[in-house]
């Protein structure tokens, strides 16, 4: 993996947030990058990947999957809090050397767990947010609780740019959306070069 393929690297580098979206095929990981995506998510093998795009790969399915995830040339991948600190460790302690752990969360509790691992990249789940709260105001109500120096992703359906921009303004290095509106969501696709 080089330098330039780390996904921490690519979130918190250049200006305003990162945009990562999930992808299923090859057409989606054209079109994601073409609206501007700066990472891509993946849930499973995607045959080609790693020669089809220069964008950092985030792995979302099972951290064990080593056979799939080298053909996707995976740079990180997402372990949730809620499995607990021991499934948390067993994890981080066997990832491979070039690649990142995320630590994803939902509440207050799983942040804790995360920040016992020293954890560098969160991702903030909107997913228990109350039922009179949106899910961006839940990721935003956890933001403040991780330090300084941390890399935070908000995992919220965000439809609107304007909600993007709430996110960058508090501090979040980037966003995970879902696909086929992204240039909407990042302010256009980026101008051909």
């Amino acid at each position: 993996m080089t330098g330039a393929r780390r996904l921490s690297q690519a979130i918190s580098e250049g200006d305003g947030i990162s945009v990562i979206v999930p992808v299923e095929t090859l057409d989606d990981v054209r079109a994601a990058e073409e609206e501007g995506a700066e990472v891509v998510a993946v849930g499973g093998m995607i045959d080609g990947l790693a020669d089809a795009t220069r964008l950092p790969v985030l792995w979302l399915g099972e951290p064990e999957a080593r056979d799939a995830q080298k053909p996707c040339d995976a740079h990180a991948l997402i372990v949730w809090a809620e499995a607990g600190d021991d499934r948390l460790r067993e994890v981080h302690e066997s990832l491979p050397r070039d690649m990142e752990l995320v630590v994803g969360v939902a509440n207050e509790e799983e942040l804790e767990l995360a920040l016992e691992l020293d954890a560098q990249i969160f991702l903030l789940s909107g997913a228990e947010a109350d039922d009179d709260q949106q899910a961006i105001d839940r990721v935003l109500e956890l933001l403040p609780d991780v330090p300084a120096g941390k890399l935070a992703i908000a995992e919220v359906d965000a439809e609107s740019r304007d909600e993007i921009v709430a996110l960058e303004a508090a501090g979040f290095d980037a966003v995970l959306v879902s696909p086929g509106h992204v240039a909407d969501l990042v302010g256009g696709a980026p101008p051909q070069v």
